[in-house]
């Protein structure tokens, strides 16, 4: 067989893999379970079929999965934006620091005293169990829309638990090998890995804010291209600088999720797909890396579904929720969150540095996660939707309008603003004639559901309506389609 014909196999299958990809949400809406599920199951029974990967295909997939996970992230803080999530940073800031503390901590305890497992290996796995992931919570999230805070803090927790969850298995692996105190060794490395990466992505995202608005690119192809670009170099800084690029990229998507540039809607469209893309990658790559015959002997399997139980059932509701109490939300709401922390490609990741790192066991460990990761995504990932509906979360699926009209401006059109009405917000329930328009804003074009609504005084405004308002450059009026308190 000639090298030309073995590349032209590998080609036509990864390009069958990612076709396949594309339409996996019509079987995903038939199936009623998360495409990452499927992703992760099909390249691992493909797996069965194909020689077992060695430490440097593993590092290869390392590699790639990682940056892949950059662009989901900054994707997801860009969605995210720094208007949705100043109302929560706290609380994200808070629940994605001591949940994933405390999560790992009730792991590793339960695979020490009820498994019994040893103390290294019990803390290696309850650090790789211990972040929710944002590539299967952005892809169950990612065409519903969730009203209140409950959706920001999911998203937000699930971006910002990564950074804290990798920082914490490195800190670790790294402690295993210090000189004099291991704990000490771990508490510095995750601390210079958490303050290191924040102050890049602080700077980095700054940065790129004004990068956006002043550098002036020919097309909007290439403006695209340039801030994905600079995506992966807050990643690669932060992570030269020893600290955390993860966390460096997260805050980067997040401080220019709302900075209004030239060919800001290419920017969005092409991050999107890049993500969704960089979602197929991860699932397949991390899908061909596991060994089936390992994830289905007898004890892994009690000590996957064991552990699996335990987070879903005990820790994230009764210890996780104890962390949440603070947050102010409602019980519906705080109970939502809960069951929606999903666990995914991150856990998996990790669990391939544990093998990379040549910890004893490494290999039951990978299959356990691969366990705890497959039951999440599937009965949490699966049920959310239901979940909504029984806590009365008002959530929506938001349909894709794939016809647009687009108006292009050679200057910056200075106050047009473009809203969506939020349950709650003043606007919700209004007539065009009840808002305190006044001579300075007025109303141009309403769209419900994908169709244009014709703008009169007796419109009635409901949540999820998108406006398109003019309005004199020194008045906002972003309260009145705001939720109030949020």
């Amino acid at each position: 067989m000639s090298d030309e014909f073995l590349f032209s196999i590998i080609v036509l299958v990864v390009a069958a893999v990612l076709l396949a990809g594309t339409f996996s949400n019509r079987l995903t809406a038939w199936l009623r379970i998360p495409a990452p599920a499927l992703f992760l199951i099909a390249a691992a029974v493909v797996a069965l079929f194909l020689p077992a990967l060695g430490p440097a295909a593993r590092q290869i997939d390392e590699r790639i999965v990682s940056v892949a996970l950059v662009l989901i992230l900054f994707d997801g803080g860009m969605h995210i934006g720094w208007r949705r999530f100043r109302a929560s940073a706290g609380a994200v800031a808070w629940i994605g620091v001591a949940g994933t503390a405390v999560t790992a901590a009730a792991v590793a305890a339960a695979a020490h005293l009820i498994l019994g497992f040893d103390g290294q290996v019990s803390l290696l796995l309850g650090a790789a169990l211990s972040p929710t992931d944002p590539a299967v919570v952005f892809s169950v999230l990612g065409r519903r829309e969730i009203a209140g805070r409950s959706g920001t803090i999911l998203e937000g927790e699930s971006g910002a638990n990564d950074p804290v969850g990798i920082a914490l298995l490195v800190s670790l692996l790294t402690a295993g090998t210090a000189v004099g105190s291991p704990l000490l060794a771990a508490v510095q490395e995750f601390a210079i890995q958490m303050v290191v990466g924040a102050v890049v992505g602080i700077a980095g995202g700054l940065a790129l804010g004004l990068l956006m608005r002043r550098v002036h690119l020919p097309s909007g192809a290439l403006t695209a291209v340039f801030v994905a670009a600079a995506a992966v170099l807050i990643y690669a800084g932060g992570s030269a600088l020893q600290g955390s690029g993860f966390l460096a990229v997260f805050i980067a998507g997040i401080l220019v999720g709302d900075v209004r540039a030239r060919f800001r809607h290419e920017v969005d469209t092409f991050s999107a797909g890049l993500a969704s893309l960089a979602e197929i990658v991860v699932f397949v790559l991390l899908g061909l890396s596991v060994q089936l015959q390992d994830v289905f002997q007898p004890t892994t399997l009690l000590a996957g579904v064991t552990i699996a139980a335990l987070l879903i059932l005990v820790i994230r509701p009764l210890l996780v929720g104890v962390i949440t109490l603070p947050i102010r939300l409602t019980p519906g709401e705080r109970a939502f969150v809960l069951w929606a922390g999903l666990k995914g490609a991150v856990p998996i990741l990790l669990g391939m540095f544990i093998l990379s790192a040549a910890i004893p066991g490494g290999e039951r460990l990978y299959a356990i996660i691969f366990i705890v990761v497959l039951i999440s995504v599937v009965v949490q990932g699966g049920l959310i939707p239901v979940a909504a509906r029984l806590l009365r979360v008002p959530m929506r699926l938001v349909h894709p309008g794939p016809w647009s009209v687009d108006v292009r401006f050679s200057e910056e059109p200075d106050g047009l603003q473009r809203h969506a009405v939020e349950t709650g917000s003043p606007a919700d329930g209004s007539t065009i004639a009840d808002l305190p328009v006044g001579e300075r804003a007025w109303i141009s074009v309403i769209t419900r559901e994908g169709r244009n609504l014709p703008v009169r005084n007796t419109t009635r405004l409901r949540a999820g309506d998108v406006v398109l308002t003019q309005v004199d450059p020194d008045h906002r009026i972003d309260e009145w389609f705001t939720a109030r308190g949020t």
